[in-house]
């Protein structure tokens, strides 16, 4: 009786010893980061619901000079930066993008791409080997050339597919937005 549990004890040790160095249980969760932009709000709200449900950091993207809150007066703004090229002024404060794995970039969809504070924070960030997830807000054009354009202003990056959330369901996206992440964690 003694031998077998003599036995059986060093059976329980080898396996918590090969339990221990399994690749499985050595591998951490991915450190994420949500970064984002939003004008009316949508954004913010799909952002708040990737925090939540993953506990990632959080960047709001602000721009120096705040856009108009009347729509005509920021359509024409908007307009006007696309066609010229210009990109608005940011509070550039954030730093260490390479501290995360994976980065979700929230944008509202402008002009059938993501935002210009978007493109100015994409522009001055390296986030070369990380995963770049982006989101976008729409009233009615979905994704549009976002992916791309990211992949363009961060070239060394794994670019995402990413996924749309119409305006009119951003309320009540909890669910589709955790069905979304599941495919990610």
């Amino acid at each position: 009786m003694r031998k077998i549990l003599g036995l059986a004890f060093i059976l329980l040790i080898l396996t918590g010893i090969i339990l221990a160095r399994s690749p499985a249980l050595d591998k951490e969760a991915p450190k994420i980061l949500v970064v984002y932009y939003s004008h009316s709000g949508n954004t913010r709200a799909i952002a708040s619901l990737i925090r939540d449900l993953t506990s990632g950091d959080v960047y709001e993207i602000q721009t120096v000079t705040p856009y108009p809150a009347e729509y005509k007066v920021i359509v024409e703004q908007i307009k006007k930066e696309k066609s010229s090229g210009v990109k608005p002024k940011i509070k550039s404060d954030f730093a260490g993008g390479q501290n995360y794995d994976l980065v979700f970039i929230g944008s509202p969809c402008w002009f059938g791409t993501i935002a210009t504070p978007v493109e100015t924070f994409l522009s001055t960030q390296d986030f070369s080997g990380k995963t770049l997830i982006p989101f976008i807000t729409y009233g009615g054009s979905g994704l549009g050339s976002a992916v791309r354009d990211i992949r363009a202003l961060q070239p060394s990056a794994n670019v995402a597919s990413g996924k749309a959330f119409p305006r009119s369901g951003v309320q009540d996206a909890q669910k589709e937005v955790a069905d979304w992440l599941a495919s990610w964690l």
